[in-house]
């Protein structure tokens, strides 16, 4: 698509649009006040691939006011809000990327970002810090990147694992500000919203069944539950199970759940967990959508050699008739329906999910030698981000007495 503003309302939708989540991201908008009069990434290019949403455009806009050059491509075909990418480019972003675009331009937009030589890279699944990797003719400038899902951290400790990772890697995903608010209720409210946009169906007294109960399968069965759903959760890590149970679900296996399901959920980050196989086990018309970062939980190829005909139902919602004559409905292509079909999470967590980016990219740019490894936030990066969010919610908490703080670095307390 060419941003070249020619559609004013393009850019005026976008730029409402940046505008509203900005109001609902505090913390972003107090590092924006901090940062942006001293200029910290001035001389430095910045590579992301993130969804290009109205939150991230925030995000995009701190790291331009604080000086650096940004280029932004898409994390996923068909994430990109055209009217939030003609809006960037309105401000002075290189931005390439489309709703919908094949994924031959996917790959092109990455390259594109690639070819300017960042010095850092902001990465939402990974596939531009691999393809950098695998062109090195790229790196040459690379001090360090970010990462921001957990598909991507365990793609990128498999590279390091296998001693092929190149620089420093940051996984902010790992943050207790990131992974406790975006992932579980982000993912949560914003799956629920994917689906209703979509089918505009009742949620309550539905058969939800949820793959994976890690901390964003935590989050849809809360939402689901909430709304009156019955909530089956299908679980291969035994831990996780115990408390799905103890959250009050049913665990059962997927091939039990196909039985009785009227909506799956794949929430895992692996591959094939819904396939032809456990399709034949369900109901005529069940409903299947993934939350996970990869179009490869739903096996869809299988579904498509066993279609005998497809239907466009509604914006984000396709009807599969198979060869036995029986109907399936998929979400967003397969694709992560959360922003396939709605807008992504809401700007709150994302406030400090990006809030975590931005300061651990300000970390990577003041210990330019850090060893090649992948590392976690740092703590007090974690903690202020916190903080900087109860300030801008009005909301005041305790702290330690002295004598607390010395009882709690004593090893022998005594019996007194």
């Amino acid at each position: 698509m060419d941003y070249s503003i020619k559609d004013i309302n393009l850019f005026k939708e976008g730029e409402k649009k940046v505008r509203w989540a900005f109001d609902h991201m505090p913390v972003l908008k107090k590092l924006r006040d901090i940062y942006s009069k001293n200029k910290i990434f001035k001389n430095y290019k910045i590579g992301a691939c993130l969804h290009i949403t109205s939150e991230t455009a925030n995000l995009v806009l701190n790291l331009k006011e604080a000086g650096a050059e940004v280029f932004l491509c898409a994390s996923n075909p068909l994430s990109t809000q055209d009217e939030i990418a003609a809006y960037l480019v309105k401000m002075g972003i290189s931005v390439f990327g489309k709703k919908g675009e094949s994924s031959k331009e996917y790959y092109k937009n990455i390259e594109e970002v690639s070819k300017r030589l960042p010095h850092f890279i902001i990465d939402d699944g990974g596939d531009l810090i691999i393809f950098i990797h695998q062109n090195e003719k790229y790196m040459k400038n690379v001090i360090g990147a970010t990462e921001e899902t957990t598909t991507g951290v365990i793609r990128l400790k498999n590279l390091h694992k296998q001693k092929f990772l190149k620089f420093p890697v940051i996984a902010v995903n790992n943050a207790k500000t990131k992974y406790l608010f975006d992932n579980r209720y982000g993912t949560g409210q914003s799956t629920v919203d994917g689906l209703l946009r979509a089918t505009n169906i009742l949620i309550s007294g539905k058969t939800v069944v949820i793959c994976g109960y890690g901390w964003c399968g935590k989050g849809i069965a809360k939402r689901f539950s909430g709304m009156g759903a019955k909530v089956v959760i299908v679980e291969v890590d035994p831990i996780k199970a115990i408390e799905a149970v103890m959250d009050g679900f049913s665990v059962m296996p997927l091939i039990e759940a196909c039985k009785i399901g009227d909506i799956f959920i794949t929430a895992t980050g692996n591959t094939s967990v819904i396939t032809l196989k456990e399709i034949n086990k369900m109901k005529d018309g069940v409903i299947l959508g993934n939350s996970g970062h990869f179009n490869v939980e739903i096996k869809m190829e299988e579904i498509e050699k066993f279609t005998k005909s497809k239907n466009k139902i509604r914006e984000g919602l396709e009807e599969y008739i198979l060869q036995n004559g029986k109907r399936v409905y998929i979400l967003g292509e397969g694709r992560l329906l959360n922003l396939t079909c709605a807008e992504g999470h809401p700007p709150e967590v994302m406030d400090m999910s990006f809030s975590n980016q931005f300061l651990s990219i300000k970390y990577l740019k003041e210990n330019p030698n850090l060893k090649i490894d992948i590392y976690d936030v740092p703590e007090e990066i974690d903690k202020l981000v916190a903080k900087y969010k109860l300030e801008t919610m009005g909301i005041k908490i305790d702290s330690l007495k002295k004598e607390q703080k010395k009882y709690l670095s004593m090893w022998d307390l005594g019996t007194s």
